[in-house]
């Protein structure tokens, strides 16, 4: 999902030519809504209305960008709130979105060659640490013991 985040904000870089946190341009959006999962609205204890997923997906991408926490997600920019925000970050990740728009954004900057492979860089680890990393040593005595000068 990190991956698809930020291939999403590499879109925005190079092909929406400055990296905007405030919008999804329409042709990155349009790209991105097929893949979203359609919600039915219930009829009987309806809630609230459902935000918008174009604003809602604004709203994680601000979040994201500015690294800011969830819950200082100023209501003002018409991104809902933090928690709704966060909440359906959570419903996508759960439904695979963003590994769809992950292979989708490759595909789509690596045709016209706009990817350079060259830089690009693996991380990972092969082998798994089964017993760990260090043991800390012994903790230090923290009781209360008298000055030597107290006698």
């Amino acid at each position: 999902m990190v991956h698809c985040l930020l291939l999403l904000i590499l879109w925005w870089e190079v092909v929406g030519g400055a990296a905007q946190a405030v919008g999804v341009e329409d042709g990155l959006w349009e790209l991105i809504e097929p893949l979203l999962p359609k919600v039915e609205r219930r009829f009987r204890y309806p809630g609230r209305k459902w935000l918008d997923d174009r604003r809602a997906l604004c709203g994680i991408l601000f979040v994201l960008y500015t690294g800011m926490p969830w819950e200082f997600l100023p209501q003002e920019l018409g991104y809902g709130s933090g928690m709704t925000c966060w909440r359906r970050l959570r419903d996508l990740t759960e439904a695979g979105v963003w590994q769809q728009l992950h292979e989708l954004l490759l595909a789509r900057l690596n045709a016209p060659g706009l990817l350079d492979w060259s830089r690009a860089a693996i991380d990972g680890s092969p082998v798994r640490a089964l017993k760990g990393g260090r043991k800390p040593g012994p903790a230090r005595l923290t009781a209360p013991v008298p000055a030597p000068n107290t006698m």
